[in-house]
């Protein structure tokens, strides 16, 4: 019989909210908290540019888990654009390829948000994590190919102005999962007549978590630095910062469970809910046992389903 290998790292879990500095891109912003914190497994919900700030909420452990309705949830930003110029990108890191001498009013940007707001057909940058054919679009688009990204529909909830000077305007934008701001801003710049690019863009909010919750690399060092060279009070300093895992799942469908109840659906089992208020049927929902999460799965004929059980 085959050994099981053991898995690097400490079985830590929970959510580090990471405010994203400039430059720095998603997989190294999630190998550096990962490294901090000698976890076995992080990931993240949702890439941010090189060029984009704010908010980046990685996983640790079993937190994973949650992963995937995290990124399902809504998203906020804020951005500038800069009109008169289209890049390759649709930012500043690329070329320019059209430019003009027209400036937009703000009454003329006002009266085209409406035309962006709902759902929407948007086609993603050249330079996109999209896959064309198995490949990603960016991957292409530095080999000199053009791709053949496709348009979809996206989620715009709100877009409104923040500031406007003439050459930059600021807008502050809600949106649903897989909007491209650079997108937006180079589909306003064309719909002006005047072209346009992200020349700063910041995220705010990723549900449920905001900047209130965020922690930057600086704070994390800090407080290895802080810790001194005992290895258990560097992850005491750090784990400090992270969130619990269920609180992912804020905003979802909410069962709390007995004992016996957690017991069962902690071996994968579905439990009856009791009750004149329990649910009936939910597709989504949490079971929590003491405040912690159990698990996340289906209610349906008055038992609790689980789909994902988590260790904690």
């Amino acid at each position: 019989m085959a050994r099981q290998r053991k898995k690097k790292g400490r079985p830590v879990s929970g959510w580090l909210v990471l405010d994203k500095p400039l430059e720095l891109g998603s997989t190294q912003a999630v190998s550096k908290v990962r490294w901090l914190f000698g976890a076995q497994k992080a990931g993240h919900a949702g890439t941010l540019d090189p060029l984009a700030t704010g908010i980046l909420p990685i996983a640790l452990g079993e937190a994973t888990k949650t992963v995937p309705y995290v990124v399902d949830g809504t998203k906020a930003y804020r951005f500038s654009v800069s009109w008169g110029a289209q890049t390759t990108t649709d930012d500043l890191e690329g070329d320019v390829i059209d430019t003009s001498a027209d400036r937009p009013d703000s009454a003329m940007i006002e009266a085209l948000l409406p035309r962006f707001v709902g759902t929407i057909s948007q086609t993603p940058p050249q330079f996109s994590a999209v896959k064309v054919d198995g490949e990603r679009a960016y991957a292409l688009a530095r080999q000199g190919e053009a791709a053949a990204v496709t348009a979809r529909d996206v989620e715009i909830d709100a877009l409104t102005i923040v500031a406007h000077d003439g050459d930059i305007t600021t807008f502050k934008v809600e949106c649903g999962k897989g909007t491209y701001v650079r997108a937006l801003a180079r589909d306003m710049g064309h719909a002006l007549g005047c072209f346009g690019h992200v020349s700063a863009l910041r995220r705010t909010f990723v549900e449920p978590f905001d900047e209130d919750d965020a922690m930057t690399l600086a704070e994390l060092e800090a407080a290895v630095e802080a810790a001194g060279e005992d290895e258990t009070a560097r992850h005491g300093a750090l784990d400090a910062f992270l969130l619990d895992t269920g609180q992912a799942m804020d905003g979802f469908p909410r069962v709390d469970l007995g004992d016996e109840q957690a017991h069962r659906i902690r071996l994968g089992n579905p439990a009856i809910l009791r009750g004149r208020d329990a649910p009936v049927a939910e597709e989504d929902a949490c079971a929590f046992h003491r405040g912690r999460l159990v698990a996340i799965g289906e209610i349906a004929q008055g038992a609790f389903r689980p789909r994902r059980v988590f260790r904690l």
